[in-house]
């Protein structure tokens, strides 16, 4: 279970030059789980981009996925990731050193690129943080050209599981997840928004992001217990006893932690 608390940090709004640091690490933690990683190749192959196309990565973090846009659209074609995130943008450039990638500040909301000029389009992990996604959908509507393909990946904080323990205080704990996101149930609501702005779905697909089951992601437990317990969800007590269930759960590799995250891939009509 990566992107364990979906916070104002990636939000235009939130930026802190003294979290880059902490913001790179989770976008490289994400980058190495094995559901995201599955879901990627998913959508990379829905996706099928070709050699001389346009694409855009938008909300493109340290990088990684646009560095992968720029070899699938090779010297022919183009790649451009934006961000708004000046830190983010910064190590971004400073990995893609070789790579024709490129980079640019930018928000989801305004892309900075003109109508029907791209053919690909790729927003990860980008629309539940924002108040107005369907903005962002309409804006990726406009600067693909007709025929376009784009492919939205998104998690839903609403599906988050943290077992074994008490049924009411796992939910309290998990519940707390979602007064850190703009829009926390953005995965479930991907299909829906690509048809208000008048996209064809092409495909949908699904990965749990599982946490190790033999330990405890300590920090992000007690982010959730201080939350629920300050949110009046839970005593202290309550909380504590959750700590040391979750404690020998995970000593006895019984630990189950997760959260799902979707995908989809859709055409802009001819």
């Amino acid at each position: 279970m990566t992107d364990p608390r979906p916070g104002t940090g990636f939000q235009k709004s939130g930026i802190d030059p003294a979290n880059v640091a902490r913001l790179v690490g989770a976008l490289d933690a994400q980058d190495a789980n094995d559901g995201v990683r599955r879901l990627r190749a998913w959508a990379a192959e829905a996706l099928a981009v070709r050699p001389g196309e346009r694409a855009l990565d938008i909300g493109c973090g340290t990088g990684t996925h646009t560095r992968a846009l720029a070899a699938a659209v090779g010297p022919e074609g183009s790649a451009l990731g934006v961000e708004p995130n000046p830190g983010l943008r910064a190590a971004a450039e400073e990995r893609a050193a070789g790579n024709p990638a490129r980079f640019v500040d930018g928000d989801a909301l305004a892309l900075p690129v003109p109508d029907a000029s791209m053919d690909v389009v790729w927003c990860e992990r980008v629309l539940q943080h924002l108040t107005e996604p369907g903005r962002a959908v309409a804006e990726m509507a406009r600067v693909l050209r007709p025929g376009g393909r784009v492919a939205l990946l998104d998690t839903d904080w609403a599906t988050a599981i943290l077992y074994p323990g008490d049924p009411a205080v796992m939910e309290a704990l998990t519940s707390a997840i979602l007064s850190g996101a703009a829009n926390p149930r953005s995965g479930r609501r991907l299909v829906g928004q690509l048809g208000e702005a008048g996209f064809v779905v092409d495909d949908r697909g699904s990965q749990a992001l599982l946490q190790d089951h033999t330990s405890v992601a300590w920090p992000l437990v007690r982010m959730l217990g201080e939350t629920a317990v300050r949110q009046g969800a839970l005593t202290e007590a309550q909380r504590d006893a959750a700590y040391a269930e979750l404690t020998e759960a995970a000593a006895r590799h019984a630990l189950h932690m997760s959260v799902t995250m979707f995908g989809v891939v859709a055409h802009r009509p001819v």
